[in-house]
Order: C-alpha cells, then sequence, then structure tokens
C-alpha cells in the first residue's frame, strides 16, 4: 500500500467520529498517530496475554491471543508506508517490538507447557514464524475465514505429542 493509498488524516479523523482539528490536535502528524496506535496495539497484545491467562487455559488463551495479533496486523495495514518508514529511521524500535511479543507468546507457551497442553518443544519463534506466514497468505479481514482455519490447523500441531 503506497502513501498515497493510505488513509488520509481527513478520512481517519471522520471513521473515528472527531473532528479534523481534534485529531490534529492530539497527533499533529501522520507519524504521531501511527507511533500512537502501534504502540497501543503492542501495549494491548503483551497485557492481552497475562488477561488471557487469567480467564482461559492456555491453549484457549493462545489461540485468542492469536485472533488479537490478527487483528493487530490488520490495523497495521492502513498505515504500513508510514509505518516501515518509521521502522527504517529508527523512530520505532521494531526490535523492542519484537522481544515485547515474543515474551507474550512466552509466557503464554510457558503455562501451556506447566499444564501439559502445550507442546514442550516449541519456541515463541516458532510461533511468531508461523503467525506471520499465516497472515502473510491469509490477511484479515478479507480472508478472516482462510486464518481461522489455518490458526485452529496450528493450534492442533501445538498440543501435546502422544
Amino acid at each position: 500500500m503506497s502513501a498515497d493509498t493510505e488513509p488520509s488524516m481527513r478520512a481517519i479523523a471522520r471513521e473515528a467520529g472527531v473532528g479534523i482539528a481534534t485529531l490534529y490536535r492530539h497527533f499533529p502528524t501522520r507519524e504521531s498517530l501511527v507511533d500512537a496506535v502501534y504502540h497501543d496495539q503492542v501495549a494491548r497484545l503483551t497485557t492481552g496475554a497475562r488477561e488471557l491467562l487469567v480467564r482461559l487455559s492456555p491453549p484457549a488463551a493462545l489461540r485468542r491471543w492469536m485472533d488479537l495479533f490478527g487483528d493487530w496486523i490488520a490495523t497495521k495495514n492502513g498505515m504500513l508506508d508510514t509505518l516501515l518508514a518509521m521502522i527504517e529511521s529508527g523512530d520505532i524500535a521494531h526490535a523492542h517490538t519484537q522481544a515485547e511479543l515474543l515474551a507474550a507468546i512466552d509466557e503464554i507457551l510457558n503455562a501451556g507447557r506447566a499444564t501439559g497442553e502445550i507442546r514442550t518443544d516449541v519456541t515463541a519463534e516458532d510461533v511468531a514464524a508461523s503467525l506471520i506466514g499465516i497472515f502473510t497468505v491469509a490477511r484479515p479481514p478479507e480472508h478472516a475465514a482462510r486464518a481461522d482455519r489455518l490458526l485452529d490447523i496450528l493450534m492442533r500441531g501445538l498440543g501435546p505429542t502422544p
């Protein structure tokens, strides 16, 4: 998606139900808006792992977290060029974000290993690579059904080995 196909700030304001002046008062540049959205979503994913584990079994928490990750990927699609430029310039620390996301996955995997519900030989990096692959070929929301099917297949593979 090129910069001319990314949503305009006016379109973003309209979608959010605020005036353009309000949007610019809080986010004077596209980069400041992208930065805020990006960091908010990463925080939701990392805290979401802990919150899911409180309410769900580790496998159910992991599967729900995968859905949240897919939502995060979909959110980034509308700001991809700006986001990539910010990562390239160093305005967003990609390595730090990656470490946070891997730690969230690892937290759920560790809980599942402790209960015997998730394989012990799978790493957070394995899960992350699988998710990137799935969401590359089945981008939400257009291919949500295919993504769900592939995520369910991945979850079956993460179950304990006999």
